[in-house]
C-alpha cells in the first residue's frame, strides 16, 4: 500500500514565498510520476504542477508557471512544491498525488492513483 503524507502547509502572507512536502512510502519511489493539486472551497481540484519519474520533464498550470518549482529527491522518496509571491488565490489545500501509469512524462489528471490527505495554505492579502 503506497502512502502518501503532505506537509509545509500554513498560513503566509501575499509574497511570501512556501516549500510543500510529500513523503512518499510502501514502494519504490522512483517508479512513481508525481503530481500536486490543489482545491480551493467552493471550487474542483485543479491540478497545479507534474513531475516524470526521472524527473526530467516537469508541467505547470499556468496560474502557477514561473513562479512555482517541482522537484523530487529520490534518495528521500520525496516530492516537493516551491511556490513563490503567493497571492491570495493560491488558498487551498494542496495534494500531493503518484501516478504508477504513466511511465515516461507528466501524467494526465485521470492517471494519478494513489492521493495524500493534503495540506491547507491559506495566502493573506
Amino acid at each position: 500500500q503506497v502512502q502518501l503524507v503532505e506537509s509545509g502547509g500554513g498560513l503566509v502572507q501575499a509574497g511570501d514565498s512556501l516549500r510543500l512536502s510529500c513523503a512518499v512510502s510502501g514502494r519504490t519511489f522512483s517508479t512513481y510520476a508525481m503530481g500536486w493539486f490543489r482545491q480551493a472551497p467552493g471550487k474542483e481540484r485543479e491540478f497545479v504542477a507534474g513531475i516524470s519519474r526521472s524527473g526530467n520533464i516537469t508541467s505547470y498550470a499556468d496560474s502557477v508557471k514561473g513562479r512555482s518549482t517541482i522537484s523530487r529527491g529520490n534518495a528521500k522518496n520525496t516530492v516537493y512544491l516551491q511556490i513563490d509571491s503567493l497571492k491570495p488565490e493560491d488558498t487551498a489545500v494542496y495534494y500531493c498525488a503518484a501516478s504508477s501509469i504513466r511511465r515516461f512524462g507528466v501524467p494526465r489528471p485521470h492517471e494519478y492513483d494513489y492521493w495524500g490527505q493534503g495540506t491547507q495554505v491559506t495566502v493573506s492579502s
